[in-house]
């Protein structure tokens, strides 16, 4: 019997940022993967009388590092009832994408990340003692005295192509040894799936290296960036109409503490109003302005229409919570 093998992906229930996690299933050729199950109690999704989990499949992709006819399988997680579990936080992303269906969104993540070596002891590339030259020409740099860690960049640029990812570019950060990818423009929650899935091969792919890729919001305390997710977005009316734009930032502002809550652990460590960040206790926004909540790009102002910015999210958010939030809060603002 010919068979090929599925990479099942979840997230857990790990708090306050929840982790993936995955396991294998081989699968007969010509079936589609099935709905599959997990321990939960030993990913804090069950207590271990009641441990059984559910995985529904909900988006598949060539897997590039097995290659073949092989699968990634991005998965939400399910009580035994099939109903969401507490975890599974794409359901209500669906569910707002669906209610404002008419708007039809288009998303944008800019995912920040850092290289580390060893168990996370000190970014990958910098000395042993002390640290290396302030931040400056490290951001879209060359040079191996100024970037490190590009082969697992573009072994990762590769995978998320050979997959079918809805990847735009890569990076190099103003921090040594952070990158960034870039995921969209795609409609929710699929942003959120090939995001996660991307996070994913990006540690897998560490793996190869010896690198552990982290998305701690504030990986090295002093004066170095902090790491951020950077959320593009649009309407139908904002692609047609600068008003709109504007109304959807008026609209964030009008809501700003319940993002910030939900916008990452530790965002008051990354938002501190330096280093290219708005304070987390204010809202702003202005055009080409990176010390803002929400940056309007240049050419959205020159060209009276386009997309806007939310500069607020951290690099370790859940994309489907941010996306529903934007959803929901700019969505119902403009009904």
């Amino acid at each position: 019997m010919s068979v090929y093998k599925a990479e099942y992906i979840w997230i857990d229930g790990t708090e306050p940022t929840a982790k993936l996690r995955s396991k294998g299933k081989v699968v007969p050729v010509g079936e589609e993967p099935p709905i599959w199950g997990f321990d939960g109690s030993s990913t804090n999704q069950a207590p271990g009388e009641a441990s059984d989990c559910v995985l529904r499949p909900v988006f598949t992709c060539p897997d590039p590092i097995r290659g073949g006819d092989n699968i990634l399988v991005m998965c939400e997680v399910l009580l035994p009832d099939m109903t969401p579990h507490p975890s599974n936080t794409r359901a209500a992303c669906a569910a707002a994408a669906e209610q404002y269906a008419g708007l039809d969104f288009w998303f944008g993540i800019e995912q920040e990340y850092t290289f580390f070596t060893g168990v996370r002891s000190q970014p990958l590339g910098w000395p042993d003692n002390g640290f290396p030259a302030p931040q400056g020409g490290y951001y879209c740099g060359v040079g191996s005295d100024e970037v490190f860690g590009r082969p697992v960049v573009e072994d990762h640029l590769d995978a998320c192509i050979d997959a079918g990812l809805q990847i735009a570019g890569i990076n190099a950060e103003v921090m040594p040894a952070q990158w960034e990818f870039q995921i969209g423009p795609i409609g929710a929650p699929a942003v959120g799936d090939h995001l996660w899935v991307a996070r994913w091969l990006l540690y897998r792919i560490g793996e190869r290296h010896n690198v552990a890729a982290t998305l701690d919001p504030k990986p090295v305390e002093g004066d170095w960036n902090g790491a951020g997710a950077h959320t593009n977005f649009s309407t139908n009316a904002m692609r047609e109409d600068y008003d709109a734009c504007i109304a959807a930032a008026e609209a964030l502002k009008g809501n700003h503490e319940e993002h910030i809550a939900n916008y990452g652990d530790r965002i008051e460590r990354r938002l501190t109003g330096l280093h290219e960040t708005a304070s987390y206790e204010e809202f702003k926004y202005g055009v080409s302005d990176r010390g803002a909540s929400v940056r309007i790009p240049w050419q959205v102002a020159r060209d009276g229409k386009g997309y806007i910015e939310d500069r607020r999210p951290n690099a370790n958010c859940d994309p489907y919570k941010v996306t529903e939030l934007i959803i929901n809060t700019v969505g119902g603002a403009a009904s």
